[in-house]
Order: structure tokens, then C-alpha cells, then sequence
């Protein structure tokens, strides 16, 4: 399937809303100054799980993170993450790192099974060089893909989107392992 990201992006918000907009009262939605998450107040208006501009991997990444977040904190706006932004200290750094490894190799899952290049993103551009090394981050984010991919353990709603995914768009096996390493990652 030779489509352009506009056109896999609109596919996959298409496949997001035939899987979960019924089924969770979760829609995706595009086109925004910044992500963010807002939970419904009535079964009536369905959750909005929003993404930056029409980034396809905004799209991915934000439905990572709502695929990872837990029942109770579906019901909390931006899943009730704390979130400090670029300018973070090497202590902020490494907790916000340490919090994105698990929603990035699910995004990079998701990116395999619909052909699209997927890139790390510790978020901190105006980084000094002390923080700036995101090797830690990377290794952390193979380990955890190809422990996902191995043991097919994955969180749910992340496994029936990959399926669905993967199914859509005709791409070879997304659990392959060979696709999870650290050479992969630019």
C-alpha cells in the first residue's frame, strides 16, 4: 500500500474511531496546537484524545499513551501525567524519559505495523550536552519493544491496534523482532 502520510493518517483515524469510539467512547482527533487528553463528563460526548497538528506520529504517540493508561486514569485530563516542558533539568530529564519509554516502544510498534518511520523523542531540544545523550533512553526503549514483541504481553487496546494496524495497511510482522534495535533508531 503505497499511501502518503496524510493519507495513512486519515486511515488510521478511521481505524481508531470503527475500533474504540464505540467500544471505550474514545475519538481521535487532529489538528491541534498541542496533544492533550480530555475525559468525558457523560457516556453521552465520547473521550477526545488529541494530537498535535496532523503529525501522523502525534497520532501514534498519543494513542500509546492512551492505550498504556489504566482505567481510573482515562477519567483524569492528559491521564493525569505530569508533564515539565523543554528546558528540563538532568533530573527532569530522566524522569520524563523514564515515564516515555513504555508509551514510545508501543509508538514504535504502531509505526512498524503501519509503515511509518518511527523516531525517539526525548523532547528536550534545548538540551546542554550533559542531557542532551539519549543512548540510556533508546536502549531502554529496544528493551522494552522486543520484551512486548517476544512475550506478546502487550496492553490491550495497544495489541488490538497493532493487529488492526498491521491488517489495514498489508505490512509485513510487526512483532519482528529484527525491527527492534538500536541501529533502527535514528
Amino acid at each position: 500500500m503505497n499511501l502518503s502520510e496524510q493519507q495513512r493518517l486519515h486511515c488510521i483515524i478511521q481505524l481508531f474511531d470503527r475500533l474504540f469510539l464505540v467500544a471505550e467512547n474514545t475519538q481521535l482527533i487532529g489538528d491541534a496546537d498541542e496533544p492533550l487528553y480530555i475525559p468525558s463528563s457523560s457516556r453521552a460526548v465520547p473521550h477526545q484524545l488529541i494530537f498535535r497538528e496532523n503529525f501522523l506520529s502525534s497520532a501514534l504517540h498519543e494513542i500509546a499513551h492512551w492505550c498504556i493508561a489504566g482505567k481510573q486514569r482515562r477519567l483524569q485530563q492528559d491521564f493525569g501525567y505530569w508533564y515539565q516542558p523543554d528546558g528540563r533539568t538532568v533530573d527532569e530529564q530522566v524522569k520524563f524519559e523514564s515515564m516515555e519509554v513504555k508509551p514510545q516502544a508501543l509508538e514504535w510498534i504502531f509505526s512498524n505495523a503501519c509503515g511509518q518511520k518511527f523516531t525517539p523523542s526525548a523532547d528536550n531540544l534545548n538540551a546542554s550536552d550533559d542531557i542532551a545523550d539519549d543512548t540510556g533512553f533508546k536502549k531502554a526503549l529496544v528493551k522494552q519493544a522486543r520484551q512486548w514483541c517476544q512475550s506478546q504481553q502487550l496492553p490491550s487496546r495497544g495489541k488490538i491496534f497493532i493487529d488492526a494496524l498491521s491488517k489495514e495497511f498489508n505490512t509485513a510482522d510487526p512483532y519482528n523482532l529484527t525491527y527492534y534495535q538500536l541501529s533502527c533508531l535514528v
